[in-house]
């Protein structure tokens, strides 16, 4: 299968499993709807992308008797007693971003580029994210 493009919505959908196929193939596949074109890309491997390009950026502190973990530049932190629990609390704090993002920061000129990262996070599981925040899925 070569790559596939509709100039319309109806046509995208009288095609929908072409379309879903390329997409899953990793061929390009588009459609058109008035002056935006969208892309359809396979889940899996558009997360895998983001994560080979956005690099793991995590800081983590041992103080205080407990661990903290950061995301230099971004209003993301979490804290736990230990690393394991430092680390769920940073997913679940990824998590917590990704839908105010997508509510309100979406627009905002310091958030406004974080669209990868969200996209990124939207696509894991917290195994995945555990993983990426860590450095263990490289």
């Amino acid at each position: 299968m070569s790559s596939v493009h509709f100039n319309s919505y109806t046509e995208a959908r009288a095609h929908l499993k072409d379309l879903l196929d390329a997409a899953e193939l990793g061929c390009t596949a588009t459609v058109r709807r008035e002056s935006s074109m969208a892309a359809v890309v396979d889940a899996e491997r558009l997360r895998h992308f983001l994560a080979l390009v956005s690099p793991v950026r995590a800081q983590v502190v041992a103080e205080d008797g407990g661990w903290s973990v950061f995301l230099p530049g971004m209003p993301i932190s979490a804290d736990g007693a230990t690393f394991d629990e430092a680390i769920a609390e940073m997913v679940d704090a990824l998590r917590e971003y990704a839908a105010d993002w997508q509510e309100r920061l979406r627009e905002a000129p310091n958030h406004r580029r974080q669209w990868g990262l969200v996209q990124l996070i939207n696509l894991s599981d917290d195994d995945q994210l555990r993983e990426w925040l860590t450095g263990d899925g490289a």
